[in-house]
């Protein structure tokens, strides 16, 4: 059995998939809402994070 390789965002694309500002985008890193990691000065975000952010945005408003 093969796992899938783990997708990795960059903010700026975080930022289009929600229609989100930059600074929204970070205020969720900060936070603690989005997970992120910094390899170097490259910030990234896994996919599996933003949908969780999105599960979770989406019970709150239920």
């Amino acid at each position: 059995m093969t796992t899938a390789p783990v997708q990795l965002l960059t903010v700026d694309e975080v930022m289009t998939r929600l229609k989100y500002g930059r600074s929204k985008v970070y205020d969720l890193i900060r936070s603690k809402r989005l997970a992120s990691f910094t390899e170097g000065r490259c910030r990234r975000i896994p996919e599996s994070a933003l949908q969780d952010y999105i599960r979770t945005q989406l019970e709150e408003a239920a």
